[in-house]
């Protein structure tokens, strides 16, 4: 385990993800680095569906009167 994790979790937080990895099948190390890619890739398809929304019908009617002829 790297000393970044152990400064990050406290001694309860530690023993409950160790708990966790144990029922996974898994190491502590290996468990945190699924969970970090999991959130990682949570966060990258939270960024794909926010894409900019289509002005309303009254907003791009307001911005057609507002250009020069």
């Amino acid at each position: 385990m790297t000393n970044d994790t152990t400064k990050k979790l406290s001694k309860g937080q530690l023993a409950y993800e160790q708990e966790r990895a144990r029922k996974a099948g898994k190491s502590l190390d290996e468990w945190l680095k699924a969970k970090a890619q999991a959130k990682e890739d949570e966060a990258k398809q939270v960024a794909a569906k926010s894409a900019p929304k289509k002005k309303g019908f009254f907003s791009r009617l307001l911005d057609k009167a507002h250009e020069p002829l």
